[in-house]
């Protein structure tokens, strides 16, 4: 007589607990049978490049990574939609409810709930017109104010925010970043670069208001958004307000089941959460106090988590330093490390504001702890294996910040 096969069920069909799914299927075929919830009545598909969409580059049918097809040729049954979202894990007896009562018992659950968008806590924020920047739902609402008013205002000077502006001038509104910080992309760029990359995106048709604070989101009669007003007494008219300030782990539903979170759920290396029986990856988990929002680490959890569902157990999820590479508006970036520095770091600088060209490079100890390269990230690869590797640049040194070709043919 056959084994029976275990009971699989996944809540979330985002990027990845669906790479999660396919490294599974590859690894072991026939082990599961598979059931997947998710509140967007879609397949699976790439949330990066919502910005694409946004811009006019690419469609939705363009970004699907999974359509309904490739669930049913799997054998994967598909939940889909907002009343398919599971709003309860019965740990007792294995068992997801959803919010329309559909159930599915479990054997193996895993838990890709994402993330859910940070909304600044300011007066105003319950208008219409202000929205997040998150699905396929806010990108349609977006082209739809595109078609019929003028002035959007873009809250955050982070990658979302800013692709959200540059598709929205694209659609032909006009647009007004505000940042709280006087360097946009902060965390991943420092001054120069950041200044370089503010300057082009100027000459795009973007305006900004940097080092702002918010004080209010104003209405008219309808409850819709008009004007947002700033600490320093200033305003600016606003028909669409976009909240781009960041993600939080979506953990509501962990913490209904009485699952251990911090600000995410708490998973070991095997991607395992504190019940044995359920398992946890990409924007909600939290490992050794760490929470992710960039897909290179997500994949590679994914990779090592489906190692375990598959019972071969031998890999371990290690968080590396997450190099970030980033074209925004056709301009490349890459950053990773300390880029920053300090009193006891030194600094390699290229700089060619003609060119556009910018390159930091931060050493210490004769090693490689951080790098910011703009308009030329040809080399990023290598000095991320640097500083991965913590290899002695000494006999590099002198042709390090022309990249691996110059300094390996001078050291």
């Amino acid at each position: 007589m056959k084994d029976q096969k275990q009971k699989l069920v996944v809540i979330g069909n985002g990027m990845a607990g669906m790479r999660t799914i396919e490294e599974l299927l590859s690894a072991v075929p026939d082990k599961y049978d598979i059931t997947v919830f998710g509140a967007e009545p879609y397949g699976n598909y790439n949330r990066i490049m919502l910005s694409a969409v946004l811009a006019g580059d690419k469609t939705i049918e363009d970004i699907v990574i999974n359509n309904r097809q490739w669930y049913i040729d799997n054998h994967i049954t598909l939940h889909a939609g907002a009343a398919k979202a599971v709003i309860s894990i019965e740990r007792g007896i294995q068992k997801v409810i959803a919010k329309d009562g559909t159930t599915a018992d479990y054997d193996r659950l895993l838990i890709a709930t994402g993330s859910k968008a940070v909304v600044p806590d300011v007066v105003g924020n319950d208008l219409d017109g202000v929205i997040s920047f998150r699905d396929i739902f806010d990108v349609n609402k977006m082209l739809a104010y595109s078609r019929s008013h003028k002035k959007a205002v873009v809250l955050g000077g982070g990658l979302l925010g800013l692709e959200a502006a540059n598709g929205l001038v694209l659609r032909g509104m006009g647009v007004t970043v505000i940042h709280n910080n006087a360097v946009l992309l902060n965390r991943q760029l420092d001054k120069p670069a950041g200044q370089l990359l503010q300057t082009e995106l100027e000459k795009k048709g973007i305006k900004f208001k940097m080092a702002a604070k918010l004080s209010s989101l104003v209405g008219d009669e309808n409850n819709h958004i008009t004007r947002v007003q700033f600490e320093d007494g200033s305003e600016l008219d606003c028909d669409l307000f976009i909240m781009a300030i960041g993600v939080r782990p979506n953990i509501a539903l962990a913490q209904q089941a009485g699952l251990y979170c911090e600000r995410g759920i708490v998973v070991d290396d095997t991607l395992q959460s504190y019940d044995p029986s359920i398992y946890a990856v990409g924007e909600c988990i939290q490992h050794r106090g760490d929470t992710f929002g960039l897909v290179a680490p997500l994949f590679e959890q994914a990779k090592v988590c489906a190692n375990h569902l598959s019972a071969h157990g031998v890999a371990g999820y290690i968080t590396l330093p997450t190099a970030t590479k980033l074209k925004v508006t056709g301009i490349h970036l890459f950053s990773i490390g300390d880029f920053q520095g300090d009193t006891r770091t030194e600094s390699l600088i290229f700089s060619d504001p003609a060119l556009g060209i910018y390159k930091k490079l931060v050493l210490k100890n004769n090693k490689l702890v951080g790098a910011v390269l703009y308009g030329d990230t040809a080399d990023g690869s290598w000095y991320q294996e640097l500083l991965e590797q913590e290899t002695n640049i000494a006999t590099l040194r002198d042709g390090l910040i022309f990249g691996k070709t110059y300094a390996e043919s001078i050291a």
